[in-house]
């Protein structure tokens, strides 16, 4: 009789639980996309110019030398705004290099207003430069507050720059 009872208690206990967790998954779930479904991605277009740039010896001790760049860009497309950047260049004697850069956008993207960080990776051979950038997350404002997003760019030094930004939000 005893076992009959706590086997009761259980399968009671365990019908709230199951109804407690039913509930609680109900309140958690976010309408605006479920955990299974895709995000939507759009691909934004954008011509690119620098308008200003500086380089300064970061660490010249040895070959290949170090430059810090600070640059001005103008972004008109899908983009359509302007980016400060920053980056950190390994020249070679070749004058080939790399970079990585990091960089504010502020303006509009898709229609959408604010402004936010992208990451970059360079690479610079023959005078053209070639690059792959994403959105670091959490760093959009305004209407871009959740917005995460990967691209690059290519294109020949004093001809401007072909970038694309695939992007979607949170």
């Amino acid at each position: 009789m005893r076992l009959r009872n706590m086997a009761k208690v259980a399968i009671i206990f365990l019908s709230i639980w199951q109804a407690a967790s039913a509930q609680s998954q109900k309140e958690t779930h976010t309408p605006m996309q479920s955990q299974t479904e895709p995000c939507q991605r759009t691909r934004a277009k954008a011509k690119i110019t620098v308008h200003s740039s500086q380089a300064k010896p970061y660490d010249q001790t040895a070959s290949p030398a170090l430059v810090e760049i600070d640059l001005n860009e103008k972004f008109a497309g899908d983009l359509d705004g302007e980016s400060p950047v920053r980056a950190l260049q390994l020249l070679r004697d070749d004058k080939s290099a790399c970079l990585v850069s990091m960089q504010r956008f502020r303006g509009k993207l898709g229609g959408h207003q604010g402004t936010f960080v992208l990451q970059g990776s360079e690479v610079v051979e023959n005078g053209k430069i070639k690059a792959t950038w994403f959105v670091v997350p959490g760093s959009g404002t305004g209407d871009l507050s959740r917005l995460r997003g990967e691209g690059g760019f290519e294109g020949e030094f004093g001809r401007g720059s072909d970038g694309w930004l695939d992007y979607w939000f949170e």
